[in-house]
């Protein structure tokens, strides 16, 4: 489903809007089934799943990259990139030894169920491990669509602004964390943290948030904790890893 297709007020030439809305309805109903399939595969293996969103150039394949680098030894790991086109982020992922399959989305805006659902097979087996989906640069569209993630990230750095949960508040509703990246950036681009953390939770009050930078390492002690403590009564370190 693009963007044009999308339930949400849009309009497509030549379509009546009652139309588009079934249609949208009949993709995210399609989508919804295939989640929960996703979810109880998840489940069943013991599987902790986050889909990290964004605009693009907000810093997730690198926030991804120096994460992944470092929570290998304690936890198995496995990576889904979404992009339009290229295999560019998936190879940032393979060279920290860490799985990783790439989804070329084409014209469309967003991952779905069903690509994650294909991705995950390809994966080697990851029982007990963590899974990071790194869905497609755009805070519309992947909002909509559950992919059987525990929780969804949203990535908003410093360079793009205090206003975005303002300007696209169901990203962020639907987000269970905010991760503020480029945090080092702050004092050069006037950026307000607190402005940004005041629209977030106006648009959803139990939204969690933590400052980071993926280039200096600020933060990932705390983002580390953040999911230890989501994994706690879910799955357990690779036994014989490091703490």
């Amino acid at each position: 489903m693009d963007c044009a297709a999308d339930p949400a007020g849009l309009t497509v030439s030549g379509i009546s809007r009652e139309r588009v809305i079934r249609v949208g309805r009949d993709i995210l109903g399609k989508n919804d089934r295939i989640a929960a399939d996703n979810r109880a595969r998840f489940l069943a293996d013991d599987m902790l799943v986050f889909n990290l969103v964004s605009s693009p150039g907000a810093g997730k394949t690198s926030l991804l990259v120096r994460a992944v680098s470092e929570l290998k030894q304690s936890w198995r790991l496995g990576v889904i990139e979404g992009d339009q086109q290229t295999s560019n982020d998936a190879e940032r992922i393979r060279a920290t030894g860490v799985p990783a399959i790439q989804i070329n989305t084409g014209k469309g805006c967003h991952l779905d169920a069903a690509m994650v659902s294909e991705a995950y097979r390809r994966l080697p087996s990851l029982k007990r491990g963590i899974l990071f989906i790194e869905n497609v640069g755009n805070l519309v569209c992947p909002a909509a669509f559950d992919l059987g993630e525990a929780c969804k990230i949203v990535v908003l750095s410093t360079t793009e602004g205090e206003d975005k949960p303002l300007k696209y508040p169901e990203m962020f509703a639907a987000s269970s964390l905010m991760l503020i990246n480029k945090i080092d950036l702050a004092r050069l681009v006037d950026f307000d943290l607190s402005q940004t953390v005041e629209y977030a939770r106006r648009v959803n009050p139990r939204i969690e948030v933590l400052t980071i930078s993926a280039r200096t390492g600020e933060g990932f002690a705390a983002l580390y904790a953040w999911i230890g403590k989501q994994a706690a009564d879910q799955i357990h370190p690779v036994v014989g890893a490091a703490p």
